[in-house]
């Protein structure tokens, strides 16, 4: 699954030399973490991150234990950006991933949503620029639950996801324009929206123009 992941990565490196070379200092920088791991790595990441932490990210709504593991993320989310670190991050654009977009900006966060497959398909943060985290699912597809990841101080690898990550944060919905599509394609109102998704209406209200 990682060698599929960066696959997607490095097709974008047309010279040859390029490519060979940095697929030899992901090879020794890979280190590979059980899903626990991935988590903490997550959360002491942000900690140590100095100017800008961005990534795709899946934005399931946890569910038994792993409730605790996304509320300690959140309270780490919190602290860096009370250090003046911006952290973005990118969801699929999925109703039902609204709850967590709301969840990362109430800790600080900026979120915007896309529809692109790639975006679906991959789970990775960027740390300034330098080091990178990849979530793998235990089967592909955007609704298995990460199971193992990666970590790779590569700034190789960092400047491709980096560069990908602008472009598609360009053209994608922050997450109140992501409500407003979502009501206006199902005719929810606000009440309706918060009982489906398990928003709290004064969440919602934040980002609804009255």
């Amino acid at each position: 699954m990682l060698l599929v992941t960066l696959g997607f990565l490095l097709y974008s490196i047309h010279e040859g030399r390029q490519r060979s070379r940095l697929l030899v200092e992901v090879k020794n920088a890979t280190k590979t973490l059980t899903r626990l791991e991935y988590f903490l790595t997550v959360s002491e990441s942000l900690l140590e991150s100095k100017i800008e932490v961005v990534g795709c990210v899946t934005g399931r709504r946890p569910i038994g234990d792993d409730e605790k593991k996304v509320g300690s993320v959140m309270n780490t989310i919190k602290t860096a950006t009370s250090r003046g670190v911006k952290v973005k991050y990118i969801l699929p654009k999925l109703p039902e991933r609204l709850y967590m977009g709301c969840l990362y900006e109430s800790a600080g966060a900026e979120i915007r949503y896309a529809s692109c497959s790639l975006v679906n398909s991959m789970r990775y943060m960027v740390v300034d620029r330098s080091l990178v985290i990849i979530g793998i699912p235990e089967h592909a597809g955007e609704k298995n639950a990460t199971n193992k990841g990666h970590k790779l101080p590569s700034q190789g690898l960092a400047s491709i996801l980096q560069n990908h990550f602008a472009e598609c944060w360009e053209r994608d919905l922050p997450l109140k324009g992501y409500i407003k599509e979502v009501m206006d394609h199902t005719g929810m109102q606000v009440k309706q929206v918060s009982t489906e998704l398990g928003i709290e209406i004064s969440v919602l209200a934040r980002y609804i123009d009255n």
